[in-house]
């Protein structure tokens, strides 16, 4: 499984992805998240999936980059393009894969800004080729294990967020659904784009960079919990001990 979280604010862009790699019993670690620069031409995609269809994708659409990188003056082209290498793939490798019992399951998360776009841009591309934008209602996609981050990014971040704070809620988002579950794990890369920048910053993050924040968040959520108001509980466990006298 994977954990690949982008988060589109005001200010920029901000992309987290796990490297864990789990096969049967087997666990490795591989980059999950590749960035393309040329000039005022800045992206990087985020995958989940089979490592052997994201690895033909990115290297089909690599290709088709240094042919054709002129050619895309906005991000949504450049998707379009990746999307078509997504269905490429699919077509040589989709009915073997079924057939050996696998899902032809590769989802991608796009983000960056191109020459012509007005603003930084987020893509969620799925397994069919198709994409939606991230818009400021919604400021994020999740792809891969999905379900543990979710709640504490609904409730704390916004479009209007700063990229620390994106990038801080977007880590214990992260944290949460690692203490959850055995296929996410570290190490952690980060990639920030801010705002017509035309520049990504990469930076990795391991286990023992993080083990501190990880363990003060667990003590302020077991100090939250016991501060929160018991009133409401108490005619429930009026009705408890009267049925127990």
């Amino acid at each position: 499984m994977t954990y690949c979280l982008g988060i589109k604010v005001a200010s920029g862009l901000v992309a987290i992805a796990d490297r864990r790699l789990t096969s049967g019993s087997e666990v490795s670690s591989n980059r999950k998240i590749s960035v393309h620069e040329v000039e005022n031409h800045s992206l990087f995609i985020m995958t989940s999936g089979l490592r052997s269809v994201r690895d033909k994708a990115i290297t089909y659409f690599k290709e088709v980059l240094s042919e054709q990188d002129r050619s895309f003056n906005k991000l949504y082209k450049a998707v379009n393009a990746f999307g078509e290498q997504v269905k490429r793939v699919a077509l040589e490798d989709k009915t073997s894969i079924v057939a050996s019992g696998l899902n032809f399951n590769l989802n991608a998360i796009v983000g960056g800004q191109l020459e012509d776009d007005d603003e930084h841009k987020l893509f969620m591309l799925y397994p069919e080729g198709n994409w939606v934008e991230v818009d400021q209602g919604s400021p994020f996609k999740i792809i891969g294990n999905s379900g543990y981050g979710k709640p504490l990014l609904f409730r704390n971040l916004s479009y209007e967020s700063s990229m620390a704070d994106a990038l801080k809620i977007g880590f214990l988002a992260f944290d949460a659904t690692r203490v959850s579950a055995n296929d996410v794990d570290y190490p952690l890369d980060v990639v920030i784009y801010p705002k017509d920048s035309f520049h990504m910053t990469e930076y990795r993050l391991e286990k023992e960079d993080m083990d501190e924040i990880s363990h003060q968040w667990s003590a302020l959520l077991g100090n939250s919990v016991r501060k929160v108001p018991t009133y409401w509980m108490d005619p429930i466990f009026e009705k408890v001990r009267s049925v127990s006298k």
